[in-house]
């Protein structure tokens, strides 16, 4: 993995003074994060992008100490202290508390640590999306915690400078020349054209705005890096954090300061949750000028995190399935980045169709834990309105019983109800069915229009032999909704009505069907990620 021999030993018990068993190392793009049952080490990597400057080891000593300091606004017992990492004899260790150089020994200092107690990680807000957890109740003490901190948070005319239109532009630029690179790769040339001619149009347009907030004080030392996988939610609220190595990101607008989370919060398909955020942190920091801004700084914050997982895709110390996933999520910042640089953000409806037995709901699946987008599968809705467990099993004959037509009617209509109540609230959607005939793909053409979501179709097909088998051995699984065999296929496969939609790649921008196929033959990890290519890409 080319980790650096002191992070090696670091990974071992011997070299923590409370000898943990369990030792786990996590990397962003500008540090190493060594995991034990009581404690996180956070140690900064030796890079230079720029924005920040961690190439010497006295610069790393001084950036540990400004996060201890500022971590401590909002965190002040979970910050403990800068500890040293030292080498003796050729043995590498963490400093006991209180260590010394020179009075305890000659160990030398070969980096420096910020320690922290370890919260637990089933609370951590990301972590609590993706399994449905968190409550509006608990978005809106985020949102009164964070207008809290706002109003007692320091500003100054050194401070106030940081909200002006040639500050903010010299981030923007910087961001888009440090993607540069990346065009091709994790953006394409329309979208990164695209992005920064809002950006453009948004400054010459609202420089105004930006004076006013100036003037009106909402320029403080803010958090800066507020986002879900910096929240904790166990015995009050944790923001954890912050920026501390670039005063240009830390100063700003606290408008800026939300838009991280409230972005967040879309990206992880909790639309509904964001405006729930913002409702209730104009309510508790009286602040009737959020909205003014909100939306650029969306955008700003969603294109930061875009560039920050292309970073991260080409550190080589960093595993490369992390490296691959880096590159994915980065594209689906970029397109959510996109999405508001276009007139703001806007749900998707994924239909996942085709005959039975070729992969639809193992496919939806996989890219529903990686999006977060809410499953609405045909099996489980029919059997549902049925009254019946989804996962009891009826192997009616072809069209009969629970599948007769009006019956798959219901099963469609019931589907797209369930839909426009989800897409409705902001929140994206799948729909997994096999869409045999033309007139219910016609209802999810509808659906998307009518609640003016993005409309993705992914056909997915497969070798007979495939399928044969695929269902000779899913007869024999239990847990599983779908009821199809062989014989179902052969009779599904005559009265198919093949797509007549465009292609995904002339099918234009933002609005519009989008319409592309998938062989299912391979692994469901590699076909997620060409869907999410195709769509996000």
């Amino acid at each position: 993995m080319g980790l650096p021999s002191f992070i090696q030993a670091l990974l071992r018990p011997y070299s923590h003074p409370d000898a943990p068993q369990n030792i786990e190392l996590r990397q962003t793009h500008i540090s190493y994060l060594i995991f034990t049952p009581k404690f996180v080490y956070k140690i900064k990597k030796p890079v230079d992008f720029g924005f920040l400057d961690f190439t010497t080891l006295e610069k790393r000593k001084f950036f540990c100490e400004q996060e201890v300091k500022l971590n401590k606004r909002l965190c002040p017992d979970m910050y403990l202290d800068v500890v040293e990492i030292i080498e003796k004899e050729g043995v590498i260790k963490l400093a006991p508390v209180g260590f010394k150089q020179g009075i305890e020994g000659d160990g030398k200092i070969v980096e420096y640590a910020v320690k922290m107690k370890r919260l637990p990680s089933e609370k951590m807000m990301d972590i609590m999306m993706k399994s449905g957890a968190v409550t509006g109740e608990m978005i809106e003490r985020i949102a009164k915690s964070t207008a809290e901190f706002h109003k007692k948070a320091d500003t100054s005319p050194h401070i106030a400078e940081f909200g002006k239109l040639s500050l903010i532009k010299q981030n923007t630029d910087e961001n888009f020349s440090q993607t540069l690179p990346f065009i091709g790769k994790t953006i394409s040339r329309e979208r990164y054209d695209r992005i920064k001619s809002y950006v453009k149009n948004f400054f010459d347009e609202h420089s105004k705005t930006f004076e006013k907030r100036i003037a009106r004080g909402f320029i403080k030392d803010c958090h800066g890096d507020m986002h879900s996988e910096d929240i904790c939610i166990a015995n009050g609220i944790y923001i954890f954090d912050c920026i501390e190595f670039n005063e240009r990101f830390r100063y700003s607008d606290t408008v800026s300061d939300i838009a991280f989370l409230v972005m967040d919060l879309d990206f992880y398909n909790c639309h509904n949750l964001s405006k729930r955020f913002v409702d209730a942190y104009i309510k508790a920091s009286k602040d009737i000028g959020v909205l003014e801004l909100l939306n650029f700084y969306k955008c700003y914050r969603a294109y930061v995190r875009g560039k920050v997982g292309g970073f991260k895709s080409e550190q080589k110390e960093v595993p490369e399935k992390e490296r691959e996933h880096a590159i994915i999520k980065a594209k689906r910042y970029f397109y959510l980045a996109d999405l508001y640089a276009s007139g703001g953000f806007r749900p998707t409806l994924l239909v996942i169709c085709g005959l039975t037995g070729t992969g639809k709901t193992t496919l939806a699946r996989a890219f529903a834990e990686e999006t977060g987008f809410k499953v609405i599968s045909s099996d489980v809705v029919r059997k549902e309105l049925s009254g019946i467990k989804p996962t009891e099993h009826r192997y009616e004959e072809f069209e009969k019983g629970i599948y007769t037509r009006d019956f798959t009617v219901q099963t469609y209509e019931e589907m797209m109800r369930r839909g426009e109540g989800l897409l409705k609230d902001g929140i994206s959607v799948i729909l997994d069915a096999t869409f045999i005939a033309s007139r219910f793909r016609q209802m999810a053409i509808k659906l998307a229009k009518d609640t003016d979501a993005n409309l993705y179709f992914v056909e997915c097909v497969l070798d007979d032999a495939i399928v044969k088998k695929r269902l000779d051995e899913r007869m024999k699984k239990e847990g599983i909704p779908s009821d199809g065999r062989w014989g179902v296929y052969l009779k599904q496969k005559e009265q198919y009505e093949p797509p007549t939609l465009p292609s995904l790649e002339g099918g234009g921008k933002g609005k519009g069907e989008r319409y592309f196929q998938i062989d299912t033959s391979g692994n469901v990890d590699e076909l997620k990620n060409i869907v999410l290519d195709k769509m996000f890409g």
